[in-house]
């Protein structure tokens, strides 16, 4: 059993803020740090830390981060042999302010992540049809998740798709998907409309499973997350924490999920844990280093049920 994760890099600059600034205003910032990052090597990190056998693929620079990237791979034990190395463009880089409330605005510039190609996806066919999960989000080239889902289909391995940053989605995609775990606002640029309320969001989530999504799980920040499938509506409860940096929250939530789901986990049962891995992960600053190790989970989950 595996994890594949075909995915981005991103390298994080951080600066830490009061408030944001406003169109043409300069605003001192508390502090700066950078942090290796990425929607798909967050979420990588984050089924390995759940203990799921992780492989990763997708490009990184020919510099000092993607070198970083490397390093920290081989740290984390997620084997590196499908991560391509661009010859002549950066990784990927987020511009990232943080105010202290932990919410956060984002600036991503793709780099050497727009340099892995379809044929490099294809190429993934021999390890993605001995995975039991496939991870992927579209912080890559568009046709790549296509490309990842429609092969996740003809061998019946089962696709999570975390749609963000959001677009709209093919049907044959939607079609191939096991789980969609879009938030409330990548909920309604899938579906092409304004959503305002939990009716909204349920009427969305089975739009998207009539055209043949399995499960849709919508993240609600700390209100926990929804589920919708053909048998089910279901709210699950998040932990109230306070919150010191979102970015990487979501996919926490999701590279958990995974890993839980690789394991033998069904959707639903797999929910509180990954909304236990959220909330423990907007606890620390930093994509990658706030990602929790499966033993803090566990003690997480202990601790506020025996509260209780």
């Amino acid at each position: 059993m595996s994890v594949l994760v075909v995915g981005s890099f991103i390298v994080d600059l951080v600066a830490r803020t009061e408030r944001a600034p406003q169109a043409g205003e300069t605003v001192a910032g508390l502090s700066f740090d950078s942090y290796l990052g990425g929607k798909g090597a967050n979420q990588a990190v984050a089924a390995r830390r759940m203990g799921a056998d992780v492989v990763m693929a997708g490009c990184v620079g020919g510099d000092g981060y993607g070198r970083e990237f490397i390093d920290l791979f081989d740290r984390e034990g997620i084997p590196a042999r499908h991560v391509k190395i661009s010859a002549g463009n950066k990784t990927g880089c987020s511009l990232v302010t943080v105010e202290t409330s932990g919410q956060n605005r984002i600036c991503m510039v793709a780099g050497s992540n727009l340099d892995y190609t379809v044929e490099d996806a294809l190429s993934l066919e021999p390890t993605l049809k001995d995975s039991r999960v496939v991870i992927t989000q579209c912080e890559m080239r568009a046709e790549i998740a296509d490309e990842v889902a429609a092969m996740c289909k003809k061998h019946g391995v089962k696709f999570i798709l975390n749609p963000a940053p959001a677009r709209p989605l093919c049907d044959l995609t939607l079609s191939a998907t096991y789980v969609l775990t879009p938030n409330e606002t990548e909920l309604g640029i899938i579906v092409g409309r304004d959503l305002k309320t939990n009716a909204d969001y349920e009427q969305a989530c089975r739009t998207l499973i009539n055209k043949g999504v399995q499960n849709v799980v919508v993240t609600l920040g700390a209100a926990g997350c929804l589920l919708v499938n053909a048998q089910t509506v279901k709210y699950i409860e998040g932990f109230k924490v306070k919150a010191v940096d979102t970015v990487g929250a979501g996919d926490s939530f999701t590279g958990s999920l995974g890993a839980l789901i690789d394991e033998g986990y069904s959707v639903e049962d797999a929910l509180r844990v990954c909304s236990a891995v959220g909330a423990l992960a907007v606890q620390k600053s930093g994509a990658i280093p706030s990602m929790p190790y499966r033993r803090d989970v566990e003690k997480f989950i202990a601790e506020r049920s025996s509260a209780n």
